[in-house]
């Protein structure tokens, strides 16, 4: 991928992330004052596996950007540098669906 793509990619997707980390650390601090039926609510509420699987996809996105860019400058060897791009690349998509199916069929 270009490098520009890349930079421009990774600002968007902090951009992004910013408010959905702001909402789900005050949904997950509101849940301290509710009972237990209304917790079951909150986590079965459409919107809340909507933004919840958006700010999983993205935020590992965006984690493996940054690590990427890591990878680049700090291992020389280029063996090295593409198992770990590709490890990162694998574990950005693999944890992510894990993620999106726990929420989807509540296992």
């Amino acid at each position: 991928m270009n490098e520009t793509r890349k930079w421009i990619l990774h600002r968007v997707s902090a951009i992004i992330l910013a408010p959905l980390f702001v909402w789900f650390y005050f949904s997950l601090i509101s849940l301290v004052e509710k009972d237990y039926q209304e917790a079951i609510y909150f986590f079965e509420n459409s919107l809340f596996k909507i933004l919840a699987i958006t700010l999983f996809f993205i935020g590992f996105l965006h984690i493996k950007l940054s690590l990427s860019e890591i990878f680049e400058d700090y291992i020389h060897n280029k063996k090295i540098k593409d198992v770990a791009n590709l490890l990162a690349l694998i574990f950005s998509i693999i944890i992510p669906l894990i993620t999106l199916i726990l929420l989807i069929y509540k296992i």
